[in-house]
């Protein structure tokens, strides 16, 4: 069983950075896609950032723009989401996600593991 647990939500002004982490368990996830997706309340899941565990291959969504950057750990089993130039419409509750398997997935249903999330507020 795959476990993810995120942290280091908070509240930010507009400009500001963050870097989120989720420490992921439970498996060997040197074939394993891990992903951040956002959800503002009432709206749908949004995809963020991907990254392919073994190769470090990164992928962003359309929004991000070069602001946010994926990145991994190996050795602690941890991964990143350092966001720059933080804007209020950026405020959401950010989960990790992993599906044990390589690929391009941007969407929720690609994922089997969930984290719980973790919340980001970013004031103007």
């Amino acid at each position: 069983q795959v476990q993810l647990v995120e942290s280091g939500g908070k509240l930010v002004q507009a400009g500001g950075s963050l870097r989120l982490s989720c420490a992921a368990s439970g498996r060997t996830f040197s074939s394993a896609t891990l992903a951040w997706f956002r959800q503002v309340s009432g709206k749908e899941r949004e995809f963020v950032a991907g990254i392919w565990w073994s190769l470090g291959f990164t992928f962003e969504g359309d929004f991000v723009k070069g602001r946010f950057t994926i990145s991994r750990d190996s050795a602690k089993n941890m991964v990143y989401l350092q966001m720059n130039n933080l804007k209020p419409e950026d405020t959401a509750v950010y989960s990790c996600a992993a599906v044990l398997t390589m690929g391009w997935y941007i969407r929720p249903s690609d994922y089997a593991y969930w984290g719980q999330g973790t919340q980001v507020t970013v004031s103007s």
